[in-house]
């Protein structure tokens, strides 16, 4: 079944249960969703579902870090409970040992030694770990490394 397919059964699901909290954030998911193939005139594979998933994933936290500066934990909470269930649809992540074991490989085989390295080694991990990974984190990661 396809991620676009799970999500689908996933509303069907909170409909019948009644759960409008975790409706209304798999409708947004799945508008968005719609709103890109519209956009692009083209039906999204479910790598692009996961970049969907990805930038809907960095506006909440952007907004729960924004919402919780403002003192306004009410609506942080909504956006902590969506991310919740934008993850669910997300591939299995990769554990900390599991990135810094890629990330050895990827450095080794780029022959990255300095920070002016970074993008070629973002480059050669990114296909690596899309959807599996925070790619903020694997940045972080990834200075640290080459500094």
């Amino acid at each position: 079944m396809s991620l676009k397919a799970q999500i689908s059964e996933g509303m069907k699901n909170a409909m019948r249960a009644k759960d409008s909290v975790r409706l209304g954030a798999i409708r947004l998911l799945l508008s968005a969703i719609k709103q890109r193939e519209v956009d692009e005139r083209i039906e999204l594979s479910d790598a692009d579902v996961i970049g969907v998933i990805e930038k809907m994933l960095k506006q909440r936290r952007h907004s729960i870090v924004a919402y919780e500066s403002a003192n306004r934990t009410d609506l942080a909470d909504i956006e902590k409970f969506e991310v919740t269930v934008l993850q669910t649809y997300l591939p299995q992540q990769l554990n900390e040992a599991e990135i810094s074991a890629l990330l050895e490989k990827v450095v080794t085989e780029t022959g990255a030694s300095a920070t002016k390295d970074m993008s070629k080694v973002m480059a050669a991990i990114k296909p690596l770990v899309v959807g599996v990974a925070d790619m903020g984190k694997i940045s972080g990661l990834i200075k640290a490394r080459l500094s």
